[in-house]
Order: structure tokens, then sequence, then C-alpha cells
């Protein structure tokens, strides 16, 4: 039996993209799986046998039979509560929980055949049966109920971190909101004090310095200005982080296509867009290389969202995700999944990909205002 589930783990593990506590955890519930419909079909076999009429064809037949439908039924029952990505991200403290459920049903359902003068165990051959098929079935409905309450509470956890994410990016959009507002007081302000500092002095030098600075409030008056005051005022706070970290941040965008985008959707798909990106080119020693470049356009029908960064290595996807390098892998990727589920209310999709030296997160989503 310790091999049947060696076998059983090492099957699971190597077809799977799984972890090593999912193959285990998987296994231990196929094995209880296994073992009820064993003894459901050897009780049945023992009671087709007990008339002394069956044929040989008869018996044959029975264990394809059974095991066939049996285990048609438990894969219904089973494939509604697999996740897609088949993951329920299991924990020590799950797997150990699972295999003292399973040992626990294993060891009382086989109790006969060891000793018969215990509490639990049978005296005859019907009633062992009996004992043994009725222990596994209350077994497998143990590790079902068991896996189901798993999916249920991976499900809160995915939906609340996704749900926290969007009030962050939100939150985020507020502040920077308020502070470029300030930053615009500001820069109204010290325009009219460059006015009054010109007209009383007449001073070649001061004058290039003056008008130098004038260049450079134009310039952030015009920058970030793309017809969506929602994205200008991301945008811009994102652009002085990037200053920041010595990261040139490029925009080239048509605000007025995401017009009919919720506040929150455009904070979300934006805000976790370019936070992964800013994460990323702050590891690239050299500066100069620390680019991100992002787009909007209109294309076909579509609204284009592209997000670039430079990228070294070779992307590496688990999944549809890119493999993570944080210490907390059990949170990993839930940015780019409050993306995805933000584009799927507008009928869109997230594709992710490498173009030589760029990281690509291109989004599509149909521009139903431009029809």
């Amino acid at each position: 039996m310790i091999a049947a589930i060696g076998m059983m783990f090492i099957f699971i593990y190597a077809s799977c993209n799984i972890s090593r506590e999912e193959a285990g955890y998987f296994s231990v519930r196929a094995f209880v799986a296994a073992e009820f419909v064993a003894s459901f079909e050897w009780q049945v076999h023992v009671f087709i046998r007990h008339d002394g009429d069956a044929s040989v064809w008869l018996e044959t037949l029975l264990l394809p039979f059974t095991y066939g439908v049996a285990f048609f039924i438990i894969w219904l029952l089973e494939k509604q509560h697999i996740p897609e990505d088949g993951r329920l991200n299991i924990r020590p403290r799950e797997l150990w929980s699972t295999v003292s459920i399973g040992a626990a049903v294993f060891g009382i359902s086989n109790l006969s055949f060891v000793n018969m003068q215990t509490p639990f165990s049978g005296q005859y051959a019907q009633e062992i049966l009996n004992i043994r098929t009725l222990v596994d079935l209350g077994g497998f409905a143990i590790l079902y109920a068991y896996h189901i309450q798993r999916n249920e509470l991976r499900t809160r956890h995915e939906l609340k971190a996704v749900q926290n994410i969007l009030h962050q990016q939100y939150t985020q959009y507020q502040q920077s909101k308020e502070t470029i507002e300030l930053i615009n007081i500001k820069y109204h302000d010290l325009k009219n004090q460059i006015i009054a500092v010109r007209a009383e002095e007449d001073d070649e030098k001061r004058n290039a310095y003056l008008k130098k600075m004038e260049d450079e409030i134009k310039l952030f008056e015009a920058q970030n200005k793309t017809g969506n005051h929602v994205l200008d005022t991301l945008l811009a706070s994102k652009n002085m982080y990037c200053l920041k970290y010595g990261i040139t941040l490029t925009c080239v965008a048509d605000g007025s296509l995401l017009n009919e985008i919720d506040v929150i959707d455009i904070c979300t798909i934006f805000g976790n867009a370019m936070d992964n990106a800013i994460e990323y080119e702050k590891r690239i020693e050299e500066a100069e290389k620390r680019l991100i470049h992002v787009s909007v356009f209109a294309q076909k029908g579509f609204t284009m969202i592209r997000f670039e960064n430079y990228f070294e290595g070779v992307l590496e996807l688990d999944g549809d995700l890119p493999v993570t390098t944080k210490a907390d892998s059990f949170n990993h990727g839930y940015g780019l999944k409050s993306i995805r589920y933000s584009v799927e209310k507008y009928g869109g999709g997230v594709s992710i990909g490498q173009q030589e030296n760029w990281f690509e997160l291109k989004i599509l989503i149909p521009a139903r205002h431009n029809s």
C-alpha cells in the first residue's frame, strides 16, 4: 500500500504543474477513492458469486464496469471543484490534516483483517466487507467535503486579495489627484513669481534662467494630457516615482478611449501594470536601461492598452503568469489577476509575452463607444 500511494504521488507530481504539497494532497484523496471503489467492487463481486450462478463473463466484466462507472461519477463530482490553474495553494498543515484523515480511514477500514478482537472489527466475512466499504465511503465523503471547503476558502482569499488591490489602487489615485492639484497650484504661483521678477530686473543671465524654469513648467503642464483626467493623474504620479529611481517613463495615449471605463477599473489596470513594471526596473543596475513605455490606441474596433518595460533574461510562465521572484509566492499574481478581472468585465482579454529585451503586457478591450 505504501508503494501504491508512492506511485500515485510520483505520477501526479510528474504529470501536473503543482507543488509537492498539492501532489501529496491529491494523492491521499486518490488513494481513499481507489480504496472505496475497490472495496465496493469486491463486495458486489462476492454478492454475485454467493448464489453460485454467476458466469465467468459476468465476473470478468464486473470489474471494468464497476470501476468505470464509479470513477466516472467521481470525475463528475471533482471537476466542478478544481480551479482553472489546478492549484489550491495547499500548505503543509493542510497536507498533514489530509494525510491523517486518509491514514485513519485506511486503518479502520482494514482493521478486521489484522485483529477481529476490537470494537471496530467484524466477526464475519460479509460484516467485514460492509465495514470496509462504509468506512471508505465515509472517508471519501469527508475528504470531498474538506476539499470543497478548502476550495471555497481559496476563492474567498483570492477575491479578498483582489478587492484589497482594487481599493488600494483607487486610494492611491485619490491621493495622487490631491497631490497633483497642489503641485499645479504651486506651479501656477511660481509662474506669477517669474513674471514679477522679470518685470523688476533686466539681467540677461537671470532671464535665461527664468526662461528655462518657465519652459520646464510648460513641459510639466503639457505632459500626460491624454484626454482622460484619471489616466493623467496616474501617469503624473507614477512619473514622479520613476524620476525618484531614475526610471524613464514615456507614454503615448489617447485617453478618450477610456472614457467609458469605470474609474476604479482604470486605476486597477494602469496602477497594477505600472507598479509591476516599476518594481522590476528598480532592480536594473544600469540607469539607461530602466525604461517603461505605455500606449493606448484604437485598433480595428478595439482599444489596445500596452505596457512595455526593459527586461533581461528569458520570460518563464507559471500557467499564464510570470514566474515570481518574490518570497511570498502564495500571494503572487493577484495584481495581474485583478487586471484580468477588470478587463473581462468589458469583454476584453489580457496577454503576456516577450519581444527581445522587452516585457509586454497587452490588453484588448472592445471599443463599444467607437462603434
